[in-house]
C-alpha cells in the first residue's frame, strides 16, 4: 500500500476527486492549507494598496492505494490537477506499514 499526498490549487479538488473516484479509489481526506513553491507568493493590490502574500491557499489530498494502482493514480492527479501555470502542486508517494478500520478491525487491503 501506498500513501499519495498532493497538494493542489483549490479549483481543481472536484476534478481531482472524479478522477480518483473513476479509477476505484474509495476515500481520501481533504485539508485546506496554505504554503508556497517556487513562486514565492504573489503581489496584489488591495484597496489601492499593494502587498505580498506569502503563502497561496492550496488543498491536501490524502489517499491510500494500493501499490499496483499508485501510478494510475498519481497519472490521473496529476493530469486533473494541472493548470499548466506555476504553483499546480507536487505530489508525494510514501509506503504505508499497516492500515486498520477502526469499527471492524480489518487490517491492510481490507481495511481500505
Amino acid at each position: 500500500m501506498k500513501l499519495i499526498i498532493a497538494i493542489i490549487k483549490p479549483f481543481k479538488l472536484d476534478d481531482v476527486r472524479q478522477a480518483l473516484t473513476s479509477l476505484g479509489v474509495q476515500g481520501m481526506t481533504v485539508t485546506e492549507v496554505k504554503g508556497f513553491g517556487r513562486q514565492k507568493g504573489q503581489t496584489e493590490i488591495y484597496r489601492g494598496a499593494e502587498y505580498t502574500v506569502q503563502f497561496l491557499p492550496k488543498v491536501k489530498i490524502e489517499v491510500v492505494v494500493p501499490a499496483e494502482l499508485v501510478e494510475q493514480a498519481v497519472e490521473a492527479i496529476q493530469t486533473s490537477g494541472r493548470t499548466e501555470k506555476i504553483g499546480d502542486g507536487k505530489i508525494f508517494v510514501l509506503d504505508v506499514e499497516k492500515a486498520v478500520r477502526i469499527r471492524t478491525g480489518d487490517t491492510n487491503a481490507e481495511a481500505l
